[in-house]
């Protein structure tokens, strides 16, 4: 108890406010890397850390072993921040985009908001029913201009009709992603990198894998209309959300262009679901 009393009576203010820091820091990394890869990456460091730990004492007379872990451990910066390339560069554009540096994201208001919304609704759901494949990547704060490049320009007021011929069948610009940023097609026949993730259904198709795979680089929020059943899904922060009506994407959508202050991602209302995959 005497101890107890010794520390809280020695604790200031500031020293209540770093703890606090810290502890929001460490539960925002946590966020960032749980169910992925570096939630693995960092269990594996953790066990040559602790096996680093016994063998230093030498009960064991593990020497060749401690030094190969002593030395791994010394060149562990190095190897952390090629290993966790990937998640720094999630983590610090999470940071980017925080409010206290930019403004909320995609600034369409009223009737332009609305219209844009329906022009997407309206041509995914006719894709749909024609089963014609489509991917849609709808851009954010992080710039794609790195995947723009790879696709052929178009800078197109968003409509039904732009998007449904641009995905018609055996057409120049059918294969690939448009990118959209705010109520303008951007481009057209995009590359998207495909998912790391090894842990997918390997009946997932190429449109579903590289939606996944560019929202794990990005914030960006990616439709895809599969061409084997014309299903709807959505994929967001390296999850997936299937089988999604007309009305469930208009209100996602919706959401998506207000202001990130007052609407959750739909991730957090469409919890991951099952992952048989078409394309």
């Amino acid at each position: 108890m005497e101890f107890f009393r010794g520390l809280f009576s020695n604790m200031r203010i500031r020293d209540i406010v770093d703890i606090i820091i810290v502890a929001l820091a460490f539960y925002k990394v946590f966020k960032l890397i749980r169910e992925t890869r570096a939630e693995q990456l960092i269990k594996g460091i953790f066990v040559i850390f602790v096996f680093e730990k016994i063998t230093a004492d030498g009960w064991l007379e593990l020497y060749t072993i401690n030094w190969i872990l002593r030395n791994t451990m010394t060149v562990g910066v190095i190897a952390i921040l090629i290993v966790f390339q990937p998640e720094l560069r999630r983590g610090l554009e999470y940071i980017g985009r925080s409010s206290f540096f930019t403004k909320s994201f995609l600034e369409i208001k009223g009737e332009s908001l609305s219209k844009t919304v329906d022009e997407i609704v309206e041509a995914c759901a006719s894709l749909s029913r024609q089963k014609i494949g489509a991917l849609i990547v709808l851009e954010r704060e992080t710039g794609l201009n790195e995947v723009v490049e790879t696709g052929t320009i178009i800078n197109g007021t968003v409509s039904s009709n732009l998007l449904i011929n641009i995905f018609i069948p055996n057409t120049p610009l059918h294969d690939g992603a448009v990118v959209i940023k705010e109520d303008t097609i951007k481009a057209a026949a995009c590359f998207l990198p495909l998912t790391d993730n090894m842990n997918l259904s390997k009946e997932l198709g190429t449109r579903h894998r590289a939606a996944l795979g560019i929202s794990e680089r990005s914030d960006s929020l990616s439709i895809i209309v599969s061409e084997e059943t014309g299903s709807i899904s959505i994929a967001e922060n390296g999850s997936l959300a299937r089988h999604l009506d007309a009305k469930t994407l208009k209100q996602i959508l919706m959401d998506m262009y207000k202001s990130k202050d007052s609407a959750p991602t739909f991730m957090t209302r469409w919890r991951r679901k099952d992952e048989q995959g078409e394309e």
